[in-house]
């Protein structure tokens, strides 16, 4: 059977179903792994959740939870909100209730209002977040959102939760202790390799194409034992070229900050 693994799809809803037209997905004879990020930053984020669920609903779709979907259950759910805005939150308030409820700008009782709105109708795409497992394993692989730690080597029932929503920094430079290859969203190929295209390391392979920058959404095959590449261009709207420029001055601003601490 085909596998086929997606990974941060960020509300990129009509990129990812061009992806899965252009592999040319058969649910009844493929199994779809979807490694987590499903909401934020893109503009159609609760037609992405809603489309996972069905599949999920369909049989044969693994369905992983990532930070993005962790910070809109603990947004709605345990009031933790300033860190889901300052990552992409208000795209996902928006593809629910209207780009219009914040017509008079951004503010604490809109905000509240609009969380309640989305508790009352679509309560259970927040439990459905919430159900979703955090890893899945076949004989070969490990699929995360975010990887892992590369020094343990227990049981991953026993491994931390939040490294494998928000991974860690020795990840990508340390080689790791398990026997299978992990299969990771999360970090965007482009900030490892210089490149949107997928990341193939030793026993690592990295998945985020930066869709919700304004770069491409990816998709591995995983077919006898054999990999295969394929990706969507995000469209060249202005829309996609403000999040490339913005993604180019936030790396710039990271650069600079890092210069000025190593002189420090």
């Amino acid at each position: 059977m085909r596998k086929l693994v997606i990974s941060d799809i960020h509300g990129c809803y009509d990129e990812f179903k061009e992806l899965l037209n252009k592999v040319k997905y058969i649910p009844s004879e493929d199994q779809l792994i979807l490694l987590g990020d499903y909401c934020d930053r893109g503009p159609k984020s609760k037609e992405v959740i809603e489309q996972v669920r069905r599949l999920v609903q369909q049989g044969n779709v693994i369905a992983l939870r990532g930070n993005h979907d962790q910070l809109f259950i603990d947004a709605m759910e345990n009031n933790e909100n300033a860190i889901w805005m300052e990552n992409g939150g208000i795209s996902t308030i928006k593809s629910y209730v209207g780009k219009d409820w914040f017509k008079m700008g951004f503010n604490y009782p809109e905000y509240n209002r609009a969380k309640a709105f989305i508790k009352m109708y679509y309560q259970h795409h927040i439990d459905f977040l919430k159900s979703l497992p955090l890893y899945a394993e076949d004989d070969r692989h490990l699929f995360v959102h975010a990887g892992i730690d590369p020094a343990y080597s227990g049981d991953l029932q026993s491994h931390p939760d939040n490294i494998f929503l928000w991974g860690t920094k020795q990840f990508i430079g340390n080689d790791h202790q398990l026997n299978k290859t992990v299969v990771f969203g999360h970090i965007p190929t482009k900030r490892i390799h210089e490149s949107t295209d997928i990341w193939f390391g030793n026993k690592k392979i990295g998945l985020d194409g930066g869709c919700y920058f304004g770069y491409q959404l990816n998709c591995l095959e995983i077919k006898n034992n054999r990999y295969k590449p394929f990706d969507i261009q995000i469209n060249k709207s202005l829309y996609a070229r403000v999040l490339r420029f913005c993604h180019k001055l936030k790396q710039l601003y990271i650069t600079k900050v890092k210069d000025r601490i190593e002189r420090a």
